[in-house]
């Protein structure tokens, strides 16, 4: 059974979860991207790391200089149709009449555009985050299931960029100091704001999101609490090594769940 979407204003036939291209593969593999990112939103609404806000995307499989994000609306809402093509410099490909792309897609650009190795990007607001980047209190690995955080999460301070402002990354100028910020790692934090997680697909930046909000919060409890044990260096590489692997398992509970 043939269903039909429009995305960044193509037409495409697809074919139970993927679409059918002839002689070539990579229509499938964009398409399955596409059904992916989907489901992020929807797994990363349904726990609750991102609400009415927030967005999450996916580098284009066809073409690595562009990438893929929602048009401007809440992530549970998300269908394949709202799925938006952008260049690295934050513009939409294909513009659709009344179709507004969110003000921070340079968050995505310029991450993109700095690390060959990212494919997918998650910004939000987790709650717990929110302690972590307006405090000195640094956020640590404090269990296998965040040992991706090792090598230290840094704060992006929006202030010391532009001054005041109303703490939207709604530049490219303020998307590559993000990306600065950023680095090498896998997690920043905005003051004030919320954070930014990559991963080199979706199924790993929904995990470390997921798992990044739930650092938090449990770090905050310990560290009431009294002195906390972190993983160190080598625990958490080792740990990162084997959770890592796993990713799937989680994923496709949550895609069930979130799908329904």
């Amino acid at each position: 059974m043939s269903s039909r979407i429009i995305v960044v204003g193509v037409l495409l036939t697809v074919s139970g979860a993927h679409a059918q291209d002839a002689g070539t593969n990579t229509t499938d593999v964009r398409a399955k991207v596409i059904d992916d990112l989907v489901a992020a939103n929807r797994i990363l609404a349904d726990q609750g790391i991102l609400d009415g806000y927030g967005h999450v995307s996916a580098r284009d499989p066809e073409h690595p200089d562009r990438f893929l994000l929602s048009r401007s609306q809440a992530p549970e809402m998300v269908t394949a149709g709202d799925i938006l093509e952008h260049d690295l410099d934050g513009n939409v490909i294909a513009t659709r009449s009344g179709v507004n792309p969110f003000l921070e897609r340079f968050i995505h650009a310029a991450i993109y555009r700095a690390r060959p190795d990212v494919n997918a990007v998650v910004h939000c607001h987790s709650p717990s985050l929110i302690l972590f980047g307006a405090t000195a209190a640094p956020l640590r690995p404090l269990y296998h299931m965040s040992a991706f955080l090792v090598g230290g999460v840094p704060v992006f301070d929006i202030r010391t960029v532009a001054g005041d402002t109303d703490m939207l990354v709604r530049t490219p100028q303020l998307g590559q100091a993000l990306a600065k910020t950023l680095g090498a790692h896998t997690v920043a934090l905005m003051r004030g704001h919320g954070a930014v997680i990559v991963a080199a697909d979706l199924q790993h930046a929904v995990f470390r999101s997921v798992y990044t909000e739930l650092n938090a919060r449990l770090q905050a409890q310990a560290m009431a609490l009294g002195k906390v044990k972190f993983l160190d260096d080598d625990e958490a590489r080792k740990a990162e090594a084997t959770m890592g692997g796993t990713v799937q398992r989680p994923w496709e509970l949550w895609r069930r769940k979130a799908m329904k």
